[in-house]
């Protein structure tokens, strides 16, 4: 897997490269940014019960949008651009925000943990899944992108378009947040 940092477009495995030969170059692709895309869509606030859905849409919509994507960007922040804008339309679906599965009968829930509730076990991520979840989205989507993906904050401004400014002020803002909700967690036992 590819560095978080690393400029995509600039490799010989690069989208642009292999977009015209189809099939293997999109199986390619979703192999080596499944997980990031399954982390990111988890540190945005997607619940684990839409997890497999919601990275099954973003592939969709990336493998439409890959004819419009620039070679010479970075692959990763066009990535999580494409990645942030289904995560948010699922998030501002009405259906989403009344589900409630506690109600769901006993024999129809997947009782066997996926792979990021198996990762997300340890109690430091129960902290950072806490800390995330009561964050806005706007300054979480900054904090995810810039210090848990790793883009520059340049490229955070570009693929969101906002100015620049506002990346670094919710960026401060959003660390900030970050910190005292992570402790006050913390001193609950975990919970938020």
């Amino acid at each position: 897997m590819p560095n978080n940092r690393e400029e995509v477009g600039s490799r010989p495995d690069a989208p642009g490269a292999s977009v015209s030969e189809g099939r293997e170059a999109f199986r390619a692709i979703y192999d080596r940014e499944f997980d990031y895309v399954w982390h990111s869509l988890r540190r945005l606030g997607i619940p684990a019960r839409d997890l497999p859905d919601v990275t099954h849409d973003v592939f969709l919509k990336l493998h439409k949008s890959l004819p419009t994507y620039d070679a010479t960007r970075p692959f990763r922040p066009w990535l999580f651009g494409v990645l942030f804008r289904v995560a948010s339309d699922h998030q501002h679906l009405g259906r989403n925000a009344r589900e409630i599965l506690d109600d769901m009968p006993i024999d129809v829930r997947d009782m066997s943990a996926g792979p990021e509730q198996r990762a997300g076990e340890s109690e430091e991520w129960r902290i950072v899944d806490r800390a995330l979840e009561a964050m806005d989205l706007p300054h979480r989507v900054v904090l995810v992108m810039h210090d848990f993906s790793g883009h520059s904050a340049h490229d955070v401004a570009r693929e969101l378009s906002i100015p620049l400014k506002t990346v670094y002020s919710r960026l401060r803002t959003a660390r900030a947040r970050f910190v005292l909700t992570a402790h006050q967690v913390q001193l609950r036992g975990g919970a938020a």
